[in-house]
């Protein structure tokens, strides 16, 4: 089973929304959780990447959450600025079956987090 749409700790998202929090990727901040999803096998959140890359979102599997400090408010990603970057634009009003496969071919090739 793929580990890619699920938090590697669901405590992580226990009692917390993740809304708000810093986005740190390995080689720096990327922007905030705009929206946080704890689906079973389909969490996942989006970042609103603000001025960095012109204010577009980005969809990014819980998988890739390698640590979560509540304290600070920061989530950790174990991908690097352009990974993300380069990541399919993530628009909520057209968000489905195909959009999705888009997410997942892009980040199924990601498995080393």
């Amino acid at each position: 089973m793929s580990t890619t749409w699920s938090y590697r700790d669901s405590a992580w998202t226990d009692g917390h929304d993740l809304a708000g929090y810093n986005v740190e990727a390995t080689d720096g901040s990327i922007g905030k959780v705009d929206k946080a999803s704890d689906e079973v096998s389909a969490s996942y959140i989006v970042v609103d990447t603000g001025p960095w890359i012109f204010g577009k979102k980005r969809l990014i599997p819980a998988g890739a959450l390698t640590r979560v400090d509540h304290e600070d408010k920061n989530v950790y990603v174990g991908m690097t600025k352009e990974q993300i970057k380069s990541a399919p634009d993530y628009d909520e009003a057209s968000w489905n079956d195909e959009s999705r496969t888009r997410q997942d071919d892009y980040y199924g090739s990601y498995t080393d987090w």
